[in-house]
């Protein structure tokens, strides 16, 4: 039986290379039926937003990334309500749906997984 893993997803979409690697290693996880959810916390929040320019910046757009993660089979979707009240965002402001958890919840979600990864 596949380990659960719990992909922590913490840089926001311009601050290099870990919030695309992080959604390759769930779409490639999917790929392989691998029980997979993911946790935006930090500025990893921002990866939600709708209307990103990341052209503007030279960024790999992520957005289609994020809108493929069901289709891979990763729906397990959370955010931290924490993390959004801390940088002024609100939850109807998030392009894909997202559970929101407050800081008890998000501990009692890591307690829940076989893996934690963190990028």
């Amino acid at each position: 039986m596949a380990k659960s893993v719990l992909l922590m997803s913490r840089q926001a979409p311009w601050a290099g290379i870990a919030a695309a690697e992080a959604l390759d290693i769930a779409l490639a996880a999917g790929a392989f039926d691998l029980p997979l959810s993911i946790l935006f916390l930090d500025d990893g929040v921002y990866q939600l937003l709708e209307q990103q320019q990341p052209k503007m910046l030279e960024q790999k757009d992520l957005a289609a990334n994020l809108q493929a993660l069901p289709m891979f089979g990763i729906e397990q979707l959370y955010v931290s309500k924490y993390s959004l009240s801390e940088r002024g965002v609100t939850p109807d402001q998030l392009a894909v749906p997202a559970k929101l958890l407050d800081e008890v919840q998000v501990q009692e979600l890591l307690r829940q997984f076989d893996h934690l990864v963190t990028l």
